[in-house]
């Protein structure tokens, strides 16, 4: 497995829209192999092949808690096919955005249909960590961040500050 460059703000191909999958091939299962190992690299729980450069509909998730060992999953062209009307609010980080936080209200519970490793269509339905976690993947499939969930204003700083640092090769403080 191979631990790929994360593509950080304020890079355009974060912006991209995915395309689907045809088929669930040898290369898919590497490239999901490449991004799980990346996401436990970083260290994430979540990570969406745009932000490793490939724009397919793609994304990789482990919420497990440490104590429980990985439990990681591969979500190959999900699509949401339902949300609650309850609402919940997490605290957001992204590996395309290091370093920053911001509260981010969502739906608190959603049914997502896939299709798994083994190229069968499937359907979960999540809430909580899960539910947050992948609507935060999905986005990125379709070219939105976490940050647009944010007063324009912070949004405004945010993209800024990276815009700043990436003409210095570094990253910003918050």
């Amino acid at each position: 497995m191979t631990i790929k460059p994360l593509i950080i703000l304020p890079d355009p191909v974060l912006r991209q829209v995915s395309k689907p999958l045809e088929k669930v091939d040898s290369g898919v299962l590497k490239l999901a192999d490449d991004m799980l190992e990346t996401m436990y690299d970083a260290p994430g729980i979540g990570l969406a092949a745009i932000q490793v450069g490939e724009p397919l509909r793609l994304l990789v998730i482990d919420v497990a808690k440490e104590e429980e060992g990985k439990k990681p999953q591969v979500f190959i062209n999900p699509e949401i096919v339902g949300l609650s009307d309850a609402r919940s609010t997490y605290e957001e980080g992204c590996l395309s955005i290091p370093g920053y936080y911001a509260e981010v209200e969502r739906p608190a519970a959603i049914t997502v249909k896939y299709i798994d490793r083994d190229g069968k269509q499937q359907e979960i339905a999540a809430e909580g960590l899960l539910a947050t976690c992948l609507q935060h993947e999905i986005d990125h499939l379709d070219g939105v961040l976490f940050i647009d969930h944010i007063s324009r204003l912070k949004r405004d700083m945010v993209v800024k500050k990276f815009t700043k640092a990436s003409k210095t090769g570094g990253l910003p403080k918050f």
